[in-house]
């Protein structure tokens, strides 16, 4: 038993602990342009056939909103106040994630990680991850 994404293909699931997840994203070849998530085709110079690549893990806060609504894929039916926000990662892409931390939490511009959050169990007994954004430890914020 172990951890598996809830949408294959997105992003990676260490199996060291101390290693960051990474988003799986795209490079073009011709023009270096990345993308998140994956693409074959490069949609600013049109070059068919991209490179896959390993984004991240950390980000900028572009922008953010925290709202109160279920969480995707919860079937408990319970509703989380939860922050949403888009993170510009260094390699270009800009990405919308779910936010770990209170609305008090964040300021736009402020470095974040990524990381995962449990959501469920599967029928083998697996850990259902997500992939997140949570401020990082030298940002002042939560952890």
């Amino acid at each position: 038993m172990g951890r598996v994404a809830i949408e294959q293909g997105y992003f990676t699931i260490p199996d060291d602990p101390a290693e960051p997840p990474r988003l799986l994203g795209s490079k073009c070849p011709r023009c270096g342009e990345h993308f998140y998530p994956r693409r074959l085709v490069c949609a600013r110079c049109l070059h068919q056939g991209t490179e896959a690549v390993l984004l991240g893990p950390t980000g900028r806060l572009h922008t953010w909103t925290y709202v109160h609504v279920p969480l995707f894929a919860k079937k408990d039916g319970s509703v989380d106040a939860y922050g949403v926000g888009q993170v510009d990662l260094p390699e270009g892409p800009r990405v919308q994630a779910i936010l770990v931390g209170g609305p008090d939490d964040f300021e736009i511009g402020m470095e974040l990680e990524l990381d995962l959050e449990t959501l469920s169990s599967d029928e083998d007994g697996n850990d259902v991850v997500i992939y997140r954004f949570k401020p990082t430890a030298g940002s002042g914020r939560v952890a």
